[in-house]
């Protein structure tokens, strides 16, 4: 079996023309690692304890570290859900870019929602 090698940075793949199933490629595998590491580090921050722990806890708190990981996860979410319906039924990727023109406008409706719930908490309102 011959192995095939894919040598593709990042800055290649953002020149790459292919439009939006490479920005949603992107953009879920960002998410994916940014939630990674923010679930490694906040567990580390639950046994550092101490100032340490505080100092991460109010980052965790603030508006907008919740804003980007909450976008993040957002995305990662509904772009999971339109993989798995096209996993589910094969036939339907054919109209693969049209479900993907259609995941945008669900995400940046719910995502615009979530941010403004996040700052009217955090202006008390």
């Amino acid at each position: 079996m011959r192995m095939t090698r894919r040598n593709v940075t990042l800055t290649t793949a953002l020149r790459y023309k292919g439009q939006g199933p490479m920005l949603t490629f992107i953009l879920h595998r960002i998410g994916g690692l940014g939630m990674a590491i923010f679930i490694t580090v906040h567990i580390l921050s639950s046994f550092l304890g101490g100032t340490m722990g505080i100092y991460l806890n109010s980052l965790y708190e603030s508006w907008g570290f919740q804003i980007v990981i909450f976008f993040f996860v957002m995305f990662h979410i509904i772009n999971g859900l339109r993989i798995t319906i096209f996993d589910l039924w094969p036939s339907l990727l054919v109209h693969e870019r049209e479900a993907i023109w259609l995941e945008w406008p669900v995400f940046l409706a719910l995502y615009g929602f979530a941010v403004l719930v996040i700052v009217r908490a955090g202006l008390g309102s």
